[in-house]
């Protein structure tokens, strides 16, 4: 596990650890926040932009791509390389708000955005626009939950915790353990 990571802009991150297995392809569009953790094994394919942002942990075995042929490809056959413009090619930034969790063996395409305190469950395939505080889980991934619901006994329970999680949501969380203690409306 290496500690600190020096960002393509150059500020040092020392809190963020990046195991010595993962291998980083076009470093240089990747942008990380503080308190990353991203463990063994991952593949990180930033061509086209990867934004992690703070807090979060990238587990093990994980693909996140910023571009796949694999429409495109067969759609050409041999003529792939006489072109440079695809049609089926399908690129994009991947963007992963504060302080989410990607499970082990997870397939992040391009284009994919998750939303701040989400989680994405082991051996989901993920593509498409996730909101803040998701569960997601399956292949394909699909929201199957709210974090907050899964937060709000913590937070009753320990005034402290209330106060940290309000730095980093933005959100009152009164409100949000209110919200879970609700009767139900369906």
């Amino acid at each position: 596990m290496v500690w600190g990571y020096k960002s393509p802009g150059g500020k040092f991150l020392k809190n963020t650890r990046i195991g010595s297995t993962t291998f980083i392809d076009n470093g240089k569009n990747l942008i990380l926040g503080d308190y990353v953790f991203i463990g063994h094994h991952n593949y990180l394919e930033a061509s086209n932009g990867v934004n992690i942002g703070e807090g979060c942990q990238i587990t093990n075995f994980i693909s996140i791509i910023t571009h796949s042929s694999h429409t495109a490809i067969r759609l050409y056959g041999k003529k792939f390389t006489s072109f440079s413009d695809h049609e089926g090619y399908m690129k994009g930034s991947v963007r992963i708000g504060n302080y989410s969790f990607i499970g082990p063996h997870c397939v992040i395409m391009p284009g994919t955005i998750i939303g701040k305190g989400s989680i994405v469950a082991a051996y989901s395939y993920v593509k498409g626009i996730y909101p803040d505080f998701s569960i997601i889980k399956g292949n394909p991934a699909k929201v199957v939950g709210d974090t907050r619901k899964l937060d709000s006994s913590y937070l009753e329970k320990n005034e402290i915790l209330k106060t940290y999680y309000q730095e980093w949501a933005g959100e009152n969380p009164e409100g949000i353990t209110s919200m879970f203690n609700a009767p139900d409306q369906n």
